[in-house]
């Protein structure tokens, strides 16, 4: 049995608790928020009788000595956290983002690491079934090597409250899935970016609800972004539009279940190489799926055999960087390397 305390009682805990009452072996052993009422809330919305409810992380991880602590606090507490978990030696699996700013994240990944934890961030769409199946695809060199990626990301929600009084909102809040799951798809390493940040005549959010940002991702690989929150109309998958040029063919995937793939043959047909469709196979039983529950699985699994998890912070460090990268870029109107923003020493 796995003891766990959650901390952060908000919205998105429903979706982590929702989880983790799917999973044996794991206890929620106790709830902490600032709000003491809320966090009574989740234990009596989620039956969680036993669990030791508290305002302090420390206080509470003392009385229940977990193995374990779930971040799903605001970003700007992050930090203060993760190094309460790590000083009650206790692994930590933390929502998205990583942190709030590179030195945070530098910070966290620096003490997770010299306290000998696992540490893993909740980057969910990688648990997408598609995007397993394209990077699998992909690898597999049946279009050859992918040398553009692009994505489009254009929906209108109306959050409200902290969301449309942001700056950066659209790369701060939601890019990274789109950004990670670029990287993984086609093995990226980011190595600069040029971005542009704008607010339509139509918006309602403060600051950086469109952008446009295009990525250097080594060996060749170019990757851009074009998105906004307050794009009406035509709207796109949470998860993006996506093409993907390789050598030798080019993916699609709308963002849905619509993913198809084509290849060019030897012939010529006037100016154009002819092509023919090429099969992108489904999803493989190796492949781990559904979201934060997949995620906090593979989370267990680390902890128990001694492995790293695929959404460790050491590697999502890297996805982070690009989003700050992409900031940088649109503060200051110039490329940014993005290596020295990703490095944790």
């Amino acid at each position: 049995m796995m003891d766990v305390v959650l901390v952060g009682c908000g919205a998105m805990s429903k979706r982590w608790l929702d989880a983790a009452r799917q999973i044996d072996g794991l206890s929620i052993a106790g709830l902490v928020d600032l709000d003491a009422e809320r966090a009574k809330a989740r234990a009596r919305e989620y039956e969680l009788s036993g669990a030791v409810i508290g305002t302090s992380l420390d206080a509470v991880l003392d009385q229940t000595k977990p193995q374990a602590v779930f971040d799903v606090v605001v970003p700007a507490a992050r930090r203060d956290v993760a190094l309460s978990a790590f000083a009650h030696h206790c692994h930590l699996l933390t929502e998205k983002p990583l942190a709030d700013s590179p030195e945070n994240a530098r910070a966290i990944v620096e003490a997770a690491r010299q306290a000998g934890r696992v540490h893993a961030v909740v980057q969910n769409r990688r648990y997408v079934a598609n995007v397993r199946r394209i990077r699998r695809f992909l690898s597999s060199g049946a279009i050859g090597k992918p040398t553009s990626i692009h994505a489009d990301f254009f929906i209108a929600p109306h959050f409200g409250g902290f969301r449309e009084e942001m700056a950066h909102v659209l790369l701060l809040d939601m890019a990274i899935h789109t950004f990670d799951a670029a990287r993984y798809m086609v093995g990226g390493e980011p190595v600069s970016v040029y971005c542009q940040e704008w607010e339509p005549t139509n918006s309602w959010y403060r600051q950086g609800s469109s952008a446009s940002a295009a990525f250097d991702l080594g060996g060749g690989k170019v990757f851009t972004y074009a998105g906004s929150w307050c794009a009406n109309g035509f709207r796109t998958s949470w998860e993006g539009s996506w093409r993907i040029v390789a050598e030798r063919g080019s993916l699609l995937w709308d963002g849905h279940d619509d993913l198809k793939a084509e290849v060019a043959l030897s012939v010529r047909d006037g100016l154009f190489d002819k092509t023919e469709p090429v099969d992108v196979p489904p999803l493989d039983p190796a492949d781990r799926v559904d979201g934060h529950l997949g995620i906090i699985r593979d989370f267990m699994h680390a902890i128990e055999t001694g492995t790293e998890p695929e959404t460790r912070g050491t590697d999502n460090i890297k996805s982070l960087a690009m989003v700050f990268g992409a900031i940088e870029s649109a503060e200051t109107g110039r490329r940014v390397a993005i290596a020295e923003l990703k490095d944790a020493q």
